[in-house]
C-alpha cells in the first residue's frame, strides 16, 4: 500500500511540474488581469468581427491543447465539433428565436453529445491512428452535412443566423457591442479549460500523457479519462464555432473541412504545445495575418502563414508563448545561485 502511495505521489508530482504552476501566483494573478485588459480593449483598436474571430479561434485552440498538450492526443477531426455547434447554434437561433447565448450553449452540448461515440471509439487508438479515426468522423460529418440540404443549406450554407439578445438593438446590429455580449462565451471556455488542466483531474491527463502505462497500473482508468476530456475539449470547440457562427451571421461546410482541424493545429503549435494560453497568441498571429493580406489583395495566404509556421517551428520549437516562458524560466534559475551567493 505504501508503494502505491509513494508512486501516486511521485505521479502526481511529475504532473504539477506544468509551466503553469511554476509561475508565481502574483505574477500569474497579474498576468490574468493583463489578458483580460486586453480583450476588453482589443475592438476599440482591431475592427470588432475580426477581434471576435481572434478569440473564437484562440478558444478552439485552447480546446486542442487541452488534448494535444495535456493529454497527448492528436485530432485532426475537431472540425466536427466546432462546425456541428455553429450549425446547431444557426438553427436553434433561427427556428426559436432564443437569445444567442442560449442557442451557443444549445450547440455546445450537441457537440459534447456527439464526441461521446466518437471519443469511446477514438481513445481506444493512439498515436497517428487517433488523429486518423477523429478525421473520419470529421468527414461523415462533413459529408452529412452536405447531403442533408433542407436543413444546412448544403453548398450554400445556413444563412441569415440573427444575433437576438433580449431585444437590445445595439448588441444585435452593432459588432462592436456584440463583441462584449459574446465575451462571457468565450472567457466561461477558457475557464473550464483552466480549471481542468488545474485540477486533480488535470494531473492525471499530464500522468497519462507521459507515461500511460504507469498511470493504469496505478489503478487509473485510462481510457475513461480520455473520453471525459475528449468531451470537455469538444464542448469548449463547440462554444467557439457557435460564437463564430453567430458573429458571422451563417454556417458553412468550411467549418466541417478538414483544412480546419489543420488550421487550429498550427494555430496550437504557433502559440505553444502545453501553455494553454499560447493558443490565443497563435490565433492572434494568424487571424491578423490573413485578414492584412486579404485586405491587400493577396491570393497566396496559405504560402506566407504556411512559411511562417515552418520559421516557428525551426527557431521557436515550444511556440511563442512556449518559447518566452522557457526564457524567463532559465533567467530566474541563473539568477537564484547568484543571489544565494550574494547573500552569504
Amino acid at each position: 500500500m505504501s508503494a502505491q502511495l509513494t508512486e501516486t505521489t511521485r505521479v502526481e508530482t511529475a504532473a504539477s511540474s506544468a509551466p503553469d504552476r511554476k509561475i508565481n501566483p502574483f505574477l500569474r494573478a497579474g498576468l490574468l488581469l493583463l489578458a483580460l485588459l486586453v480583450v476588453l480593449a482589443l475592438p476599440w483598436y482591431i475592427y470588432p468581427p475580426v477581434a471576435m474571430d481572434i478569440l473564437a479561434w484562440g478558444l478552439f485552440a485552447i480546446s486542442i491543447d487541452l488534448l494535444l498538450g495535456f493529454t497527448g492526443l492528436l485530432s485532426f477531426g475537431h472540425a466536427a465539433f466546432w462546425g456541428t455547434s455553429a450549425y446547431v447554434t444557426g438553427l436553434i437561433a433561427i427556428r426559436s428565436g432564443l437569445p444567442f447565448p442560449v442557442a451557443v450553449l444549445g450547440g455546445a452540448l450537441v457537440a459534447m453529445l456527439l464526441a461521446v461515440p466518437t471519443g469511446y471509439l477514438a481513445v481506444r487508438r493512439t498515436g497517428i491512428y487517433f488523429a486518423m479515426v477523429t478525421l473520419a468522423f470529421a468527414q461523415m460529418i462533413y459529408f452529412i452535412a452536405n447531403q442533408a440540404r433542407d436543413l444546412t443549406g448544403g453548398e450554400n450554407g445556413l444563412q441569415g443566423i440573427p444575433k437576438a439578445f433580449f431585444g437590445v438593438e445595439l448588441v444585435e446590429t452593432d459588432p462592436f457591442y456584440f463583441y462584449y455580449a459574446a465575451l462571457p462565451l468565450i472567457l466561461l471556455g477558457a475557464f473550464a479549460a483552466w480549471r481542468t488542466v488545474s485540477s486533480p483531474f488535470g494531473r492525471v491527463l499530464l500522468a497519462i500523457r507521459d507515461n500511460p502505462a504507469r498511470a493504469r497500473a496505478l489503478g487509473y482508468d485510462v481510457e475513461r479519462y480520455k473520453i471525459m476530456v475528449f468531451v470537455i475539449s469538444a464542448g469548449i470547440a463547440g462554444l467557439a464555432g457557435g460564437v463564430f457562427s453567430v458573429s458571422h451571421g451563417f454556417a458553412s461546410l468550411q467549418e466541417l473541412v478538414w483544412t480546419t482541424s489543420g488550421k487550429v493545429v498550427l494555430i496550437t503549435v504557433l502559440g505553444g504545445i502545453g501553455t494553454l494560453w499560447g493558443g490565443p497568441l497563435g490565433a492572434a498571429v494568424v487571424v491578423l495575418l490573413e485578414d492584412q493580406l486579404a485586405s491587400s489583395g493577396f491570393n497566396g495566404i496559405g504560402i506566407i502563414t504556411g512559411t511562417i509556421f515552418v520559421l516557428i517551428v525551426l527557431l521557436f520549437r515550444k511556440g511563442i508563448w512556449g518559447t518566452v516562458a522557457d526564457l524567463v524560466a532559465r533567467v530566474r534559475t541563473r539568477g537564484g545561485p547568484r543571489a544565494g551567493r550574494r547573500d552569504a
